[in-house]
């Protein structure tokens, strides 16, 4: 199940309701905001989507954490507004659950869209599969060591591209403490869980970078650095983590936001 996450009227969102209907496998959605509007409840009544309204102010953890609570399915997909998933996303995760039923956590790779084209990004997308390479292994990505080991030079799995077990992880996914970096942070928790990790390569979601995106906005006042510095700190000693957060802060400039507009992305059926 996909539960979409909207915040206030975003021009995107229905791209992303019409990718997730659009799957070649059946699945259901839901809709989850902090910051309900009509046009958010239009789309839902549109698309007839339920629809949920957290109370209390807008919370990047608390408004995930509320979707993935909401989602009554075993598998939940935390789906964020400004992205578009290909139709064949859910099939692959299918796939592999069934092949693996210990799984905890499925990604795939991403293609990020900027100033509306999709990115080619090639050096960036080449390290974050080889970071992710432990994870192809179905003899060892079930350990915690093996988990951990494709997030200890940074974030190599896109959130968005994330399926959680829910059965296997409980009702409330996300503790960190951080706002931005409590994807990566929160990976590295589940490492430590008893459960699988599955990474298919193909690239199944167009993750969406534009100046409003919270990836952007982390980034204009340094939250982004400040919290993946800390995460460092907890893996690293602090002269290997400043070393590697010096080397991070070069992909930054791969997620400036300055310029994005709308954009019509194949994932299977027109959206």
């Amino acid at each position: 199940m996909f539960a979409i996450c909207a915040y206030k009227d975003s021009p995107y969102l229905e791209a992303c309701i019409r990718s997730v209907l659009g799957q070649n496998y059946p699945t259901k959605a839901i809709i989850c905001t902090s910051t309900p509007s009509r046009f958010i409840e239009g789309l839902a009544k549109k698309y007839n989507l339920p629809y949920y309204v957290r109370e209390g102010k807008s919370n990047i953890r608390d408004d995930w954490n509320f979707a993935y609570r909401m989602a009554d399915a075993r598998l939940v997909t935390i789906a964020h507004q400004d992205d578009c998933y290909r139709a064949g996303y859910v099939q692959a995760m299918v796939n592999a659950f069934r092949r693996f039923p210990d799984m905890t956590v499925f990604a795939s790779d991403a293609i990020t869209v900027k100033d509306g084209h999709p990115q080619p990004l090639e050096r960036l997308r080449l390290v974050k599969k080889l970071l992710r390479l432990p994870l192809r292994s179905p003899y060892a990505n079930h350990l915690s060591w093996v988990k951990k080991s494709a997030l200890i030079f940074g974030n190599s799995v896109c959130c968005p591209a994330c399926t959680y077990h829910k059965e296997a992880l409980g009702e409330v996914l996300f503790s960190s403490e951080f706002q931005f970096a409590l994807d990566w942070d929160n990976l590295l928790a589940l490492a430590k869980k008893p459960g699988r990790f599955i990474c298919a390569e193909e690239a199944l979601i167009f993750h969406r970078i534009h100046p409003d995106a919270a990836t952007v906005s982390c980034m204009d006042n340094c939250k982004r650095a400040q919290e993946e510095e800390k995460i460092f700190g907890k893996i690293w000693n602090k002269r290997m983590a400043k070393w590697l957060m010096h080397a991070y802060c070069g992909a930054y400039g791969a997620y400036s936001g300055n310029g994005a507009s709308s954009v019509r992305i194949k994932t299977g059926k027109s959206v």
